[in-house]
């Protein structure tokens, strides 16, 4: 049975943090929302939370490192709606803390390029076919970060902020190959969010977090895009 909602989004890592509350965000604005996540029990635990607050959603087991199952999700999603309005790309991995390139484990950076720019790619080639049959035009929302800025990168985390500066790369050569198909393609930075990634000491809510990522998922001008933007405003990277 297909979803009546005439707007439909799906978000990728939404089985908590940013991705959750940007879910919960946008099935207060009506619509009906997919919820991607690798771990399922967490997945069916924030799906099972967000639909006794009264909301439409729907979980897809989504492993965004994973072509198979990226395309089953696909099928699954081709089942319930026959189009999508918003994708947010926002499964993403932080594993190289307190050392600098000098000494980054190579292997870790291959995780976060496959999960972080690779795993984004597939999803948005993926799910092309359902943006494309958007009534309104679509929005494409990659979350990046401020780590991934170059004007001014440090030595932060450098597997995880190499893997953001492609994302955002990503997001320009995306836009540039959807112009005049009335998709907006763009990159945000949540800032620095208390999540499972960001910690305890943060200085953001995980509702400011997703406040921009909303913005750009509803309220944007649509022809806005290949942008890089923070709190509304667009921002160098």
């Amino acid at each position: 049975m297909k979803t009546e909602h005439q707007q439909v989004a799906l978000i990728t890592g939404a089985n908590k943090g940013i991705g959750k509350e940007t879910a919960r965000q946008l099935c207060k604005r009506g619509f009906a929302v997919f919820i991607g996540s690798r771990d399922l029990h967490r997945g069916r635990e924030a799906c099972e939370q967000l639909c006794a607050e009264g909301h439409e959603v729907v979980l897809l087991h989504l492993d965004v490192t994973d072509p198979v199952s990226i395309k089953q999700a696909v099928g699954t999603f081709s089942q319930k709606a026959d189009h999508l309005d918003v994708l947010i790309n926002n499964a993403a991995i932080l594993e190289d803390h307190g050392e600098d390139i000098t000494k980054l484990n190579t292997e870790m950076l291959e995780r976060a390029i496959k999960t972080n720019v690779i795993g984004p790619i597939l999803v948005i080639q993926d799910f092309l076919p359902y943006l494309q049959k958007a009534r309104a035009g679509a929005r494409i929302v990659n979350v990046s970060s401020g780590s991934g800025a170059l004007h001014d990168m440090s030595t932060y985390a450098p597997g995880y902020s190499i893997s953001k500066t492609a994302l955002n790369a990503v997001t320009r050569q995306f836009a540039g190959a959807l112009s005049g198909q009335n998709i907006a393609v763009n990159s945000v930075d949540p800032g620095w969010v208390r999540t499972d990634m960001g910690g305890q000491g943060a200085n953001r809510p995980v509702e400011q977090g997703a406040e921009t990522i909303v913005w750009l998922a509803t309220d944007a001008p649509l022809h806005q895009t290949g942008k890089f933007w923070h709190d509304k405003a667009e921002v160098s990277w």
